[in-house]
């Protein structure tokens, strides 16, 4: 699937308005054909009452609509601050708050719309199609305010890591096959045949968010060329940069056929991007890190959804890149991560900003054991690498000789079941 660069951002206002369109279009018509058609259906309820009841609702579901989204984006504004922007902006979008906030404007304009009905033309009735309506509405954005609190809860940072290492596990899943599965024969180096094309970008700065491979594959074997994607997925371009080659073409390929291919936005997404969710949970990691905060424990529980990811990123074929058409011709050259990237990528920072953290360093620890442990044969020369780069860390960080050994011991909990052996007597 190829993601729409603004389609977030229009579906922001566009499902609210739609929400109004449609209680102004049923306020209007739904009272109008059961006058017509059931002339007989109407309240019992009196002119007085139901107005009372109509404009209770109107000026109460304005009074709440703003009070709760007021909170909402305050607390939001506030996590962001303690986790991430990047990941915080995924809970404000939700489709739960766009459509929280369409229910209850609908429900204050239906109710401000049917006071039109009530005693029209001096008639003394009430239409009973507007109170049940209104009812009908009323109890849905109950159900929408419990659906917005309870993505509100999800701000609770054990949820936030949760949340995101579902959306990497996610990506992996779609994107990679398992390691068992033949490694492709062709190499992303760029083909040795001249170059026929280069499309460039144009506009200002932006971040690749995906890649829709099908249509690319499918261009070059129309055009019986080979495509090279010069960007990867998350890489930021800015006017003039090359985002494409193409090779063996006997003619250029025209680029309003070649840019819908690549979408780009203002933000990076999970989709074809398996580093984003590490990105974030090592966002997270380092935040807590920092002497402004400084919570380790919150560092240790994003190395748990770290290496729960990079054991099932070890099992997958990662060597991906070359797509071939269905007559096994080479057409398209894409670059992803590779397992040492993954490493560098999850370790690096964790391993400079918590240094000086035990607890951090014992957990680490731990987690290049597991790995190395649980992973095949071809994934652990990477991982002794960077495990002698973690004791190299604690040596230089430490110099009482007890607080080196507490650091160098492995414990999953960082300061909770340690996995030294000790002699007994």
């Amino acid at each position: 699937m190829l993601l729409n660069p603004r389609g977030t951002d229009f579906k922001a206002w566009f499902v609210p308005l739609l929400y109004a369109a449609g209680a102004l279009l049923v306020s209007f018509t739904v009272p109008r054909l059961a006058n017509n058609l059931l002339p007989g259906f109407v309240s019992t309820v009196s002119v007085n009452a139901a107005i009372g009841f109509y404009s209770a609702i109107a000026s109460g579901m304005i009074a709440l609509t703003a009070i709760v989204f007021s909170l909402t984006f305050v607390m939001v504004q506030f996590s962001a601050t303690a986790y991430s922007p990047r990941l915080v902006l995924w809970i404000a979008r939700d489709p739960v708050v766009s459509h929280a906030i369409g229910v209850f404007t609908a429900t204050f304009l239906y109710a401000l719309s049917a006071l039109v009905w009530v005693d029209r033309g001096g008639s003394g009735r009430v239409p009973l199609a507007g109170i049940l309506v209104v009812g009908f509405l009323l109890i849905i954005s109950v159900m929408m305010f419990i659906g917005l609190i309870q993505r509100v809860g999800m701000l609770q940072v054990n949820r936030m890591l949760i949340f995101t290492g579902d959306q990497g596990r996610k990506v992996i899943k779609n994107l990679y096959s398992p390691i068992g599965t033949p490694p492709s024969p062709d190499s992303t180096e760029p083909p040795q045949s001249q170059c026929v094309q280069t499309l460039l970008h144009q506009g200002d700065p932006r971040l690749v968010q995906a890649a829709n491979i099908p249509m690319l594959v499918n261009m070059a074997t129309k055009w019986e060329c080979i495509i090279e994607l010069m960007v990867t997925v998350g890489d930021a371009v800015l006017d003039s940069v090359p985002i494409l080659r193409v090779y063996n073409a006997a003619a250029p390929i025209p680029e309003e056929t070649l840019r819908p291919a690549i979408a780009f936005g203002s933000e990076r997404t999970f989709e074809q991007d398996p580093k984003y969710a590490i990105r974030l949970l090592v966002d997270i990691a380092i935040k807590a890190l920092s002497p402004a905060v400084n919570d380790p424990t919150t560092a240790v529980q994003a190395l748990d959804q770290i290496e729960d990811l990079l054991i099932r990123l070890g099992h997958r074929r990662l060597e991906i890149g070359s797509f071939r058409d269905s007559k096994g011709s080479l057409r398209l050259l894409m670059h992803f991560p590779a397992w040492e990237d993954f490493l560098r990528l999850a370790f690096d920072e964790i391993r400079l900003y918590g240094a000086n953290s035990v607890q951090v360093m014992r957990r680490m620890k731990a987690l290049m054991n597991q790995l190395t442990s649980l992973l095949p044969e071809e994934r652990r020369p990477a991982l002794r690498h960077w495990r002698e780069r973690l004791q190299s860390t604690v040596e230089r960080t430490y110099s009482d000789m007890q607080d080196k050994l507490d650091a160098s011991d492995e414990d999953p909990q960082g300061l909770g079941s340690s996995r030294r052996k000790t002699s007994s007597n």
